[in-house]
């Protein structure tokens, strides 16, 4: 004969685990109201428009040469992120930092895309190694920015998905260039070059590179359940002085090397399209 109390709280528990569900519905029905209203408000673009396939960088630049590459309109030239859609993709200049990252990764569950691409500009952290207009496709982020903590709990490793990095992968070499790949310290604090603390931090860690919004897109895309990863092009190398970026440098950068990494960001989307592949992420 079952014992009364054990009964009780049975269904004690069976009322709980009911209401915390039901509250979870409530807050995700009401999240879902809200970035389907600000996804347009912070670009512009009516939902309709956006492709099922995401690529996100942090400057209008490369905007601009993906609507010219395409003869397609820019929206949110007046909103903080500007963005364009051709071909179903569509291109998100969101700013720069984590907690913009954390941003429009939340935004975009108002249309779930099939896939997310972050095209990111990085530190190269070994000297011997990396040069300016080197690319890194990256396994793994150090959770150093904070943001991510807002999402899941520390422990959980920040990590891109591997069918996406695999198309990278394959749309570089189809391009003839060659990569490194590696774990990516992700930073909140923007100027630390001068600090001798932190770069042996950075050492200690055996860091690739670092960045600013690496950490947070993986570890939020996972949360939110859509596939993510990363290409990164190296445009400076922060650890010495003479390798700190200027604003002369980036231009010089940018000028030979940002047309590469936009086309093979588009193609590795395109070869994800065109073979109709799932890059579902481990277990959401």
């Amino acid at each position: 004969m079952k014992d009364p109390e054990q009964n009780k709280s049975l269904i004690t528990q069976q009322d709980l685990d009911a209401i915390t569900r039901e509250n979870f519905l409530l807050e995700k029905a009401e999240k879902a109201a809200i970035v389907k209203d600000w996804l347009p408000r912070y670009t512009g673009m009516p939902l309709e428009k956006f492709g099922e396939y995401i690529l996100l960088v942090n400057f209008g630049g490369y905007v601009k040469a993906f609507a010219e590459q395409h003869e397609v309109a820019i929206y949110g030239a007046d909103r903080p992120m500007q963005v364009a859609t051709a071909d179903g993709i569509t291109i998100i200049n969101f700013g720069i930092g984590s907690p913009n990252a954390g941003l429009v990764i939340d935004l975009l569950e108002a249309i779930h895309p099939k896939a997310v691409l972050f095209l990111g500009k990085c530190g190269g952290l070994k000297s011997r190694k990396n040069v300016n207009g080197d690319l890194i496709l990256p396994i793994a982020a150090i959770r150093g920015e904070g943001t991510s903590n807002d999402y899941l709990p520390p422990e959980v490793p920040a990590l891109p998905a591997f069918a996406l990095q695999k198309a990278v992968s394959t749309t570089i070499r189809d391009y003839e260039r060659d990569y490194w790949t590696g774990v990516v310290y992700t930073t909140n604090k923007r100027v630390w070059e001068h600090r001798e603390d932190f770069k042996q931090k950075l050492r200690n860690l055996r860091c690739i590179a670092i960045d600013m919004e690496t950490a947070t897109i993986f570890v939020a895309a996972f949360k939110n359940q859509m596939p993510a990863g990363a290409l990164l092009l190296v445009s400076d190398m922060p650890m010495t002085r003479d390798g700190i970026k200027t604003e002369a440098s980036d231009k010089i950068v940018t000028a030979n090397f940002a047309q590469m990494h936009l086309s093979i960001g588009v193609d590795s989307l395109k070869q994800l399209m065109n073979k109709g592949q799932t890059v579902k992420h481990l277990r959401f």
